[in-house]
């Protein structure tokens, strides 16, 4: 059994990234009155507590939400990401006491007639879940291994959704399951949105499952590499990156925008966002 527990890193600036194109991914499949269904591989334990003794170990989370909690946003993907955050925090504290995780924020911005269907192996992180999923009717919760469970599922009966892909890459063989997971899945559902996860660290294995995904861009298949970098580091995560696939209409620009704002927000000057459409060289623009 893995030992990863996100608890110690929630909220930190990769989060962040994530969570803001998953925002807006939310956002475009809401502006549509059909259902819609999203598939999260990894949830974790739903949501976190910031003053607890794991958050307070890493102290992560004040270099990621906590520089943003009292920031003048200006860029809509930021605007809406904050805005979900907060409703998890209702009583207008200082700072975040909790982190939404992926399947709560999926959940917040779901309607009633949208479910979310989560998997996650790790026992105790299961069962935190569990607790975290009561009272949402909309909710399912599997423990089983992700990248099996999300072949499965698909194509979910509702036709439109997303899946995000999100491992802890405690393994290496991660850098390849992701990209094969997606195969698989487009195989089954071509036209499923696609969100896949990767850290940017010094040994760069990240560059294989890029190239992996760059194959699957293809005639009227858009996939979107979208980065956020902090300062250089000679180890440890200098990076988070994301590999969109089938993208919304001006997703791209829409998460360019946020990402340029967050890089300054989080990083100040050392701070760089890039993104590009894999298989071009195209450069988005905000």
């Amino acid at each position: 059994m893995l030992s990863y527990q996100h608890g110690y890193h929630a909220g930190h600036f990769a989060d962040v990234h994530k969570h803001v194109a998953l925002c807006l991914a939310l956002q475009h499949l809401t502006a549509k009155p059909a259902p819609f269904c999203v598939l999260d591989t990894h949830a974790g334990a739903g949501h976190y507590d910031l003053t607890g003794a794991r958050a307070a170990k890493t102290g992560e989370w004040q270099g990621g939400i906590g520089r943003l909690w009292d920031h003048a946003v200006q860029s809509a993907g930021l605007s809406l990401y904050l805005e979900q955050v907060r409703k998890a925090n209702p009583d207008g504290v200082a700072h975040p006491r909790v982190y939404p995780g992926s399947p709560l924020l999926a959940l917040g911005m779901a309607r009633p007639g949208d479910r979310v269907v989560a998997m996650e192996l790790h026992p105790a992180e299961h069962a935190a879940a569990r607790r975290a999923f009561k009272g949402y009717a909309n909710a399912q919760l599997h423990r089983r291994d992700g990248f099996e469970g999300v072949v499965a599922l698909v194509p979910p009966p509702e036709r439109r959704g997303l899946v995000l892909i999100d491992p802890s890459y405690e393994l290496k063989e991660d850098y390849a399951r992701v990209p094969d997971c997606a195969a698989r899945i487009l195989a089954r559902w071509r036209d499923a949105l696609i969100m896949a996860w990767f850290p940017i660290l010094p040994e760069a294995r990240h560059e294989a499952l890029v190239d992996a995904f760059a194959g699957l861009a293809t005639a009227g298949r858009e996939v979107l590499l979208d980065c956020l970098y902090g300062p250089p580091r000679p180890r440890g995560m200098g990076g988070s990156g994301l590999v969109v696939v089938n993208p919304p209409w001006h997703f791209a620009e829409r998460l360019a925008d946020a990402g340029r704002e967050a890089a300054t927000a989080l990083f100040g000057a050392s701070g760089r966002h890039e993104g590009r459409l894999l298989g071009t060289v195209t450069e988005i623009e905000a």
